[in-house]
């Protein structure tokens, strides 16, 4: 119901934007809110596919649009000239759907029970990729520091953004090697992750028909995929133009604004989804949905971003320069695997998972811009 109700605040938006030319705060707010139900579109359309597609080709589509809108919004915001903010929302996204979407669902669905299983084989290979995603960011980060604090190199830059692109290409092939281990030579140990779901492959699971709507008219599916994606694109484009003047009116830092609004807004339906089957006692498909789509974020999205950056004319590295990014990043990937190694959730880990996201918010909140 609430994503219907935000699927009004389109129109308004542009008319803000176009006839109004409304203050920026106003555009920012509208654009952001109307990106979740558009979100939600696109995931319910890739799901519809998938569904008739299989399991191999679902998961392939989940790897294409699972995180579609949040791309969308990064390239804009790329576009503007903003890459440390495409950072920022990078960081966000991995620790909002590691700390923030999985705490929320712990807490939800472990409220009422005991505690709560989940597939510890599948859980063990996402947490293994969270830590290899947490040593890929290390590396052009302490590359960056050595050329430049202690080789006082003149071409530090430069040599920054070959090691990023070389760190991109081979995260996305891990990424795909992920695919293959996971979709063909270990696929049965995956497939049956829930009695009710399939596995995608890419961690974030394909739902079966029992358990999703009745299923759309092929026309109807592609025409909603096409249409969110360009309407997102558009939304995309308004919240990257109003952010600058949008953090001044707040009295934050734009830093601060992808850490927190941009990302959360690119994952939120992802989060009421995982909350959803968490009070279903659905846990197999709450760590796919949150932790997958870390996996995601980390393995595929950032390292296209980074390529993508080139054709843009704005080269993105993968340095992150505030080290609170790094040591966040690396505190999701620890809480995870903590979490991961038992094969149980309580309501009381969830508590501590969303203590620990708030403990970085107001960190991120004070962090002094550079």
């Amino acid at each position: 119901m609430i994503f219907k109700l935000l699927l009004g605040l389109i129109p308004v938006s542009l008319i803000l934007a176009y006839v109004v030319h409304a203050p920026p705060l106003w555009i920012f707010v509208v654009s952001v809110l109307a990106i979740i139900p558009l979100a939600e579109w696109i995931r319910q359309s890739t799901e519809q596919l998938a569904e008739r597609l299989g399991s191999a080709v679902g998961g392939l589509l989940n790897v294409t649009f699972g995180n579609m809108a949040e791309l969308i919004l990064a390239l804009f915001v790329l576009r503007s000239g903003h890459p440390g903010v495409v950072k920022a929302q990078i960081t966000g996204s991995i620790i909002g759907n590691s700390l923030l979407g999985l705490g929320l669902a712990a807490v939800v669905g472990g409220f009422v029970r005991e505690k709560q299983s989940f597939n510890q084989a599948n859980a063990g290979r996402l947490s293994s990729l969270l830590i290899l995603a947490v040593i890929a960011l290390m590396v052009p980060a302490l590359f960056d520091y050595t050329e430049r604090g202690l080789s006082g190199s003149a071409n530090a830059s430069l040599l920054d953004e070959r090691l990023s692109f070389g760190v991109a290409i081979v995260l996305i092939f891990v990424y795909g090697a992920n695919l293959v281990y996971s979709l063909v030579t270990h696929r049965g140990v995956f497939t049956a992750i829930d009695e009710s779901g399939q596995s995608s492959g890419t961690g974030k699971p394909v739902k079966a028909k029992s358990v999703t709507h009745d299923a759309w008219p092929l026309w109807k599916v592609l025409g909603i995929l096409v249409a969110a994606t360009a309407v997102t694109a558009v939304e995309a484009e308004l919240v990257s133009d109003a952010l600058e003047e949008t953090s001044t009116s707040l009295g934050v830092t734009t830093f601060f604004l992808g850490i927190t609004v941009l990302a959360v807004v690119g994952n939120a339906a992802e989060y009421v989804s995982a909350v959803y089957f968490a009070k279903k006692d659905r846990m197999d498909l709450v760590m796919g949905i949150t932790v997958g789509s870390t996996i995601q974020i980390a393995l595929l999205v950032a390292p296209v971003l980074v390529i993508v950056s080139y054709f843009m004319g704005h080269p993105m590295n993968l340095v992150f320069s505030n080290p609170l990014e790094l040591i966040a990043i690396a505190g999701a990937a620890f809480a995870v695997n903590s979490i991961a190694q038992d094969g149980e959730t309580t309501w009381f880990e969830g508590v501590l998972l969303l203590a620990v996201y708030v403990l970085l918010g107001m960190a991120f909140y004070f962090v002094t811009p550079s």
